[in-house]
């Protein structure tokens, strides 16, 4: 089943953040860290994200939804921090 989103919304997959660095050292959790995630398809009105950009969002502010078994994330286009 395909997610279509609506206006200015984005639909994505998150990515897990590294739990340590290729060094070995433990990374520790912040309260509120940005997010990372795929873009799997974006709303009409979405104008510089495309399908498979990778963005940095703002953790506390998407919809968390499954689909098929899997995990995508749905987030306004004002709470993209960046895309990479």
């Amino acid at each position: 089943m395909a997610i279509k989103p609506r206006k200015d919304k984005i639909v994505a997959i998150k990515e897990q953040p590294l739990e340590k660095t290729s060094s070995g050292i433990l990374l520790g959790e912040a309260k509120e860290t940005p997010a990372y995630a795929v873009v799997e398809a974006v709303g009409s009105e979405v104008k510089d994200i495309k399908k498979g950009d990778k963005i940095i969002f703002k953790e506390f502010s998407t919809t968390n939804i499954k689909v098929d078994d899997k995990d995508y994330i749905i987030v306004a286009e004002e709470d993209v921090l960046a895309t990479i």
